[in-house]
């Protein structure tokens, strides 16, 4: 299975749900373009919080030192990304992609996050938060995945349960809950190791 981790904004724990991803399916991850580096990476947080002794973890096409979208990042360091050069390593395990943002977020000034996750045609697994404003990000982001035909599996729901916004989300989308993390005051491979136990798709 290969397939792609992408949020409906920042900061919703899309590194902490593709660790979980990753220990459920003892899959590979690949985080194609890191920015904020150092001190951020998430390939890094991703080992270290994963235990099983199948996942391989693969360097970044792009590593970019400012904090910010990939295609500003890359132009304060006079980098031109190309997006010929996010090629998938070359793996016989699942792979799972971990998006640098939001779906509609820039690579470049004319190609982004979505336009790469349609040119690979892999599935996606749509973290999500409860926040204001969070039930018309979560909508958005299913609404431009289906308008471009990019299968979705399921919903990754971060965060103490709110029940009216979810109830809003399944019934609306039709998705499923993959799993739900609650926000944990320690981090650590045990606690990823149950969530991956309670991850499933269909």
């Amino acid at each position: 299975m290969q397939l792609f981790i992408a949020g409906i904004g920042t900061e919703v724990g899309k590194t902490v749900a593709s660790a979980v991803v990753v220990e459920a399916l003892q899959a590979d991850y690949w985080k194609p373009i890191q920015s904020g580096f150092p001190p951020d990476s998430d390939r890094v947080t991703v080992q270290g919080l994963t235990s099983n002794t199948r996942s391989q973890f693969h360097p970044e096409t792009y590593l970019l030192r400012k904090p910010l979208s990939p295609h500003a990042a890359a132009a304060a360091e006079d980098i031109t990304i190309d997006p010929a050069r996010l090629v998938p390593p070359v793996t016989t395990n699942s792979l799972v992609a971990e998006l640098a943002g939001g779906l509609m977020v820039p690579i470049t000034e004319t190609y982004l996050n979505i336009d790469f996750v349609a040119s690979l045609g892999w599935p996606v697994v749509l973290v999500t938060r409860n926040y204001l404003g969070s039930i018309n990000h979560t909508l958005l982001s299913v609404e431009a995945l289906r308008q471009r035909n990019i299968p979705i599996l399921g919903l990754i729901i971060n965060g103490p349960s709110v029940p009216a916004t979810e109830s809003v989300l399944l019934s609306y989308t039709g998705l499923p809950c993959l799993v739900r993390i609650q926000d944990e005051p320690d981090l650590t491979p045990d606690v990823i190791k149950r969530y991956a136990a309670q991850f499933s798709v269909a």
